[in-house]
């Protein structure tokens, strides 16, 4: 039985700064960012977004799309890093606000549940769903992907931020992607990248040597979240190639393949934290599979490779590049970009392979494949993401800085046909930071 992904959908924000734009007011020669790294454009949310809602926008699109009854779903699974609350999942969220339209308890006697293990939290979703689907092949079942890549204002990390959610139906006998079994594995507890918990004392904050209750915390130690997290980038990637690798050469070993594994995959799909992560340093496992001895950057300039990164690597960087990071979302936007060029192309992959390689920092590296099924343009045709990408509103250098620093106050452009956040409880002190939601 074949057990996969039937359709998807997404959702990003309709604004962006371009990364010339950037570049120029971070005295960055834009070459550097655009030739060097693949970075065009990077998306930000707007004043009506967040995980929550791109998550929500992205689950309402597929249901519309195959006019789903909610009642059909067993499930609702989440993978992010950007979470609005340390105990309530944006999976609860998303069903509550999808109520608004289908009505009270529609989703009553659906699993919701969010995952976290930075960017690859999706892919640990989608695997713990694709064993649910197959003890119970009847059901059908969602996995988000959604999060905020924000980083802080003039840091190594600012220019490639994104933002954004991918909703996936998995099911039996799927008309998109049907997934292997077999799944390679590479995790180390290390610390590359993570967002701690920060805490400050209330003589550090409010300059005085009592501990006052304040804002109904009694303790003297006072808690802050930061959505930019804590990296060190080049040991973060030596993370990334040496997981990936690892997790390559495992799955290779548990399929008993011969010869060079990516060879048998028409595309080659890798987490992307920046346009050209992947043809960067799949370089390392490219020259292991043919036992080349020269330095990685003389192998990486070859023909040879040049050619395998056009066909297998720069079908999924086309909407990166345009985009930004999506954290859990990366790989799967680096599938939909596949999928969509493929159909541009008239490229005939059905039955063919794709090979995922997924990574998250802290870290762990899943490795695993999927075969495209007969039925695979009649999905893709619906998704319109390049269209989206075209139709999205370039912003000024100021309007950035303002929704950065979440100064700016009315929408940058205006929300239609679209949940949005509505407003964060500050007043009821049983409901304070309560978010509410709202269909425009």
């Amino acid at each position: 039985m074949k057990v996969g992904i039937d359709n998807i959908s997404i959702d990003i924000p309709k604004i962006y700064l371009p990364i010339q734009t950037l570049a120029l007011n971070r005295n960055i020669e834009p070459d550097k960012l655009i030739k060097g790294l693949g970075l065009q454009k990077m998306s930000f949310p707007d004043v009506h977004n967040d995980v929550v809602t791109f998550a929500a926008n992205a689950v309402f699109k597929l249901l519309k799309q195959e006019e789903i009854n909610p009642a059909e779903i067993a499930r609702i699974y989440v993978g992010t890093e950007s979470a609005v609350d340390s105990s309530k999942p944006i999976a609860s969220y998303i069903t509550s606000i999808l109520e608004q339209h289908y009505g009270i308890g529609t989703f009553r006697k659906c699993d919701t549940l969010d995952m976290t293990f930075a960017c690859i939290g999706a892919v640990d979703a989608l695997q713990t769903t694709l064993d649910f689907i197959r003890l119970n092949p009847t059901k059908k079942a969602i996995v988000v992907a959604t999060d905020n890549a924000k980083y802080d204002l003039n840091s190594t990390g600012e220019y490639t931020q994104g933002a954004g959610a991918i909703a996936m139906l998995i099911t039996a006998n799927p008309r998109l992607l049907a997934f292997s079994n077999e799944v390679g594995i590479s995790a180390d507890g290390v610390f590359d990248f993570f967002k701690p918990r920060r805490s400050f004392s209330k003589n550090e904050i409010l300059n005085t040597s009592d501990n006052p209750e304040w804002f109904g915390i009694l303790e003297n130690e006072v808690s802050f979240y930061k959505e930019q997290p804590v990296f060190d980038g080049q040991y973060s990637n030596e993370c990334y190639i040496n997981r990936t690798s690892e997790a390559y050469f495992h799955y290779k070993e548990l399929t008993n393949q011969n010869g060079a594994m990516y060879q048998n995959w028409e595309n080659v799909l890798m987490h992307l934290p920046y346009c050209f992560q992947a043809r960067r340093t799949f370089v390392e496992i490219y020259a292991k599979e043919n036992q080349l001895t020269d330095e990685n950057k003389v192998i990486a300039k070859s023909e040879a490779y040049l050619d395998f990164v056009n066909k297998a690597i720069f079908p999924s960087e086309i909407a990166s590049g345009q985009i930004g990071n999506m954290y859990t979302g990366s790989i799967f936007l680096g599938l939909i970009s596949t999928l969509e060029y493929h159909l541009q192309n008239e490229s005939e992959i059905s039955e063919k392979k794709m090979g995922f390689i997924a990574y998250g920092s802290g870290s762990k590296s899943k490795v695993f494949e999927a075969e495209i099924q007969p039925e695979w343009k009649s999905v893709v045709e619906k998704i319109g993401l390049f269209e989206k990408l075209n139709n999205s509103t370039e912003i000024d250098f100021g309007t950035y800085i303002a929704l950065h620093k979440k100064e700016q106050k009315q929408s940058v452009v205006a929300p239609k046909n679209e949940f949005v956040l509505d407003y964060i409880e500050k007043e009821n002190p049983v409901l304070l930071g309560a978010r509410y939601y709202k269909l425009v």
